[in-house]
């Protein structure tokens, strides 16, 4: 129990990518930031997604051509990015061997996360033969250079698989040097160790202080941590509200002890509200992620000998307490996919493929969800939805959207917008969620059925109200940008965008955030607005990031500060963020919060630029003219200035004689 507390880093880094925003010229105390704040992304839906929460339109081309734009240049973060392309098959097709190759080069220039990467692919024999010895290899040279600057969160490694020591990583010097370096990781595993008294004196007030550090960072296990304190009194008195608040965060995130252990208080009414309902939601989302315990679903806790007739019975069980993800494992009595290797995805292949429990639709279910990720057996479209259509015949609503969304895509059955929207509709009926929310998506798109503002706004509340943010969030759009049979409401969008962002969707977390700039619907408030920005910040969303650096820059909210401005803005373009590689450009020009580079401004001028920014353009055809950071050129300076004149910027207009 007690080593459940150190945090375990075991995933690959992709970074996200949204789409660029509107230019704005203007120039804020001489700095120019290409893009103002406050532009809520409003104009962005989600679009039809299946039972694994992925949606089905995704776009990667902007980014990829920033990747390889990057990767060309030899700069490390755009090589690791094209690598995880790759590796992901996003916006390209997978291919494992090409992913190992620009890893590989990003890890020898010393990318911590790219060494990292590199040692996901030799642990799981991706693209490269499985060697356990080269993964320890790679992952303690990420470890032994963990840069804070660039990835906050990448911090020390634990692997309890072969070749990979645990002891020799959780060492409190390496955690103290994590720690300092400001990595909430290393701050959370330093706190456990005060909290065992393991290398160091048992210290509880130390360790609360460490874990508030990491979950301030948002950390999940920090955060489920002081929860643990609090629900125990260690070294606090005992508090259970304060203790299910900080459960209800870790959860949020996915994190499966906190949704156990959040299941459990709600069912025993500790610090909440007693309740059946919502304690079985969480242990069911626990128990997908093999939570042992969460068994307390049915039982008592028990280990149960592996029998297939018994396993039967207990997804009859799960059926008829209205429990629609099978959550059998043969090693504990439940199967569950987040803990499942090669040799039980082959196991599970056989379990559900066995006549005696053709009747029971999660079998088929989970037997079509395996065919379609190709685990355990040759990935095959047709199969799983064959499968699905088994499990939504027998009435299974889970199988009936997925089935859905795969007529929709055309993947395994031809594409056919109606038979999506029909097996939507029975989804829908049965109050399953996403159901609704994809028979909205239909109905707003008019895709397979007559189009019907009104009836998509029903469905999307509807999945909304049983809190599924996508819903929330689509909802929201709506009543922020009016139209289509919805009025106008700026309150009504907040409260929509809020439900959304507490549940840790980046994208609602980040319009709330511009929300609170401008105070539509709430008063203006930059604080919260920055709050908002570092959540979205921290997971990923470049334009989150970009505006969280404008708001150092500009100390709006929070003390001005260029260095942390840098480092906000330089998370952002590495992810492509036009807008911020060129304010990345401005600072090192200018010298603000780093030495004066203009090898380095120019560099990022131009990834800046090539994607259309004007400003980039203009500062770039400056440098060209001035010769500043590469050699004078001043028709290749007019073509610049040209193309940002074109755009309408004045200062490029000036710059070549046009009134």
């Amino acid at each position: 129990m007690e080593k459940s507390k150190i945090f375990i880093v075991l995933f690959s880094f992709l970074l996200y990518f949204t789409s660029l925003r509107a230019e704005s010229s203007e120039k804020l105390q001489q700095l120019a930031f290409s893009a103002g704040q406050g532009l809520v992304k409003s104009h962005y839906n989600f679009g039809v997604y299946n039972t694994s929460g992925q949606g089905l339109n995704n776009n990667y081309a902007e980014a990829l051509i920033c990747y390889r734009l990057m990767a060309a240049e030899g700069l490390a973060v755009g090589q690791n990015n094209l690598g995880a392309a790759y590796a992901h098959g996003h916006g390209v097709t997978q291919n494992y061997t090409e992913a190992v190759k620009w890893y590989r080069q990003a890890a020898a220039k010393g990318l911590a996360q790219a060494q990292f990467n590199l040692g996901v692919m030799y642990e799981h024999g991706q693209g490269v033969p499985k060697s356990y010895a080269l993964a320890s290899q790679w992952y303690r040279l990420a470890v032994a250079q963990t840069d804070a600057a660039t990835q906050p969160d990448l911090a020390l490694m634990a692997d309890m698989k072969q070749g990979i020591s645990q002891s020799d990583i959780a060492d409190v010097k390496s955690y103290q040097e994590a720690a300092e370096k400001g990595v909430a990781s290393g701050e959370n595993n330093l706190g456990a160790m005060f909290e065992m008294g393991k290398g160091v004196r048992k210290d509880y007030a130390e360790a609360l202080r460490l874990y508030r550090r990491a979950a301030l960072q948002g950390l999940a296990q920090a955060q489920y941590n002081i929860g643990a304190i609090y629900q125990n009194g260690r070294g606090v008195p005992q508090n259970n509200e304060e203790a299910i608040q900080w459960f209800r965060l870790a959860a949020a995130q996915g994190l499966a002890q906190a949704q156990y252990a959040l299941g459990w208080m709600v069912s025993q009414g500790q610090g909440a509200v007693q309740s059946d309902s919502e304690a079985v939601k969480w242990f069911t989302i626990a128990a997908r992620q093999d939570v042992a315990k969460a068994n307390a679903i049915y039982k008592s806790g028990q280990k149960f000998k592996k029998t297939y007739s018994l396993a039967a019975e207990w997804y009859r069980l799960a059926a008829t307490k209205n429990i629609e993800q099978p959550l059998f494992n043969f090693d504990s009595g439940y199967y569950s996919q987040a803990r499942a290797n090669d040799k039980n995805h082959r196991e599970a292949v056989e379990w559900y493929s066995r006549t005696d429990i053709h009747g029971v639709p999660q079998a088929h279910y989970n037997l079509a969800a395996l065919y379609y990720q190709g685990k355990g057996i040759k990935q095959d479209f047709a199969e799983a939805a064959k499968h699905y259509g088994h499990a939504a015949a027998l009435g299974f609503a889970m199988a009936q959207s997925d089935l859905g969304a795969m007529y929709y895509q055309g993947e395994g059955v031809q594409q056919n917008y109606k038979e999506a929207v029909r097996w939507f509709r029975l989804a829908a009926r049965q109050g399953h969620a996403l159901g609704q929310f994809n028979l909205a998506r239909m109905y707003y798109q008019g895709q397979g059925v007559r189009q019907n503002f009104a009836e998509a706004k029903k469905y999307y509340r509807l999945a909304a109200i049983q809190g599924l943010p996508p819903a929330q969030f689509n909802l929201a759009n709506w009543y922020y940008n009016g139209g289509e049979g919805v009025r106008q409401n700026y309150a009504e969008a907040a409260g929509w965008y809020r439900l959304a962002a507490q549940k840790g969707l980046p994208l609602a977390q980040f319009n709330l955030g511009a929300i609170y700039y401008k105070g539509e619907g709430v008063q203006k408030n930059n604080f919260e607005a920055v709050q908002w920005y570092w959540l979205a910040a921290q997971q990923g969303l470049a334009n989150a990031q970009y505006n969280l650096g404008w708001m150092y820059a500009n100390g709006e909210g929070v003390q001005k500060n260029n260095a942390e401005a840098l480092k906000w803005f330089r998370m952002a373009a590495d992810q492509g963020d036009a807008h911020a590689q060129c304010n990345l450009g401005w600072l090192y020009a200018q010298a603000l919060g780093v030495q004066k580079d203009y090898t380095e401004a120019q560099k990022w001028y131009r990834f800046s630029a090539v994607q259309g920014n004007p400003n980039a353009q203009y500062y770039l055809g400056e440098m060209l003219e001035k010769g500043e950071g590469l050699p004078q050129n001043k028709t290749e300076a007019r073509q610049w200035y040209r193309l940002a004149a074109e755009q309408g910027l004045s200062a490029a207009k000036a710059a070549l004689l046009i009134p």
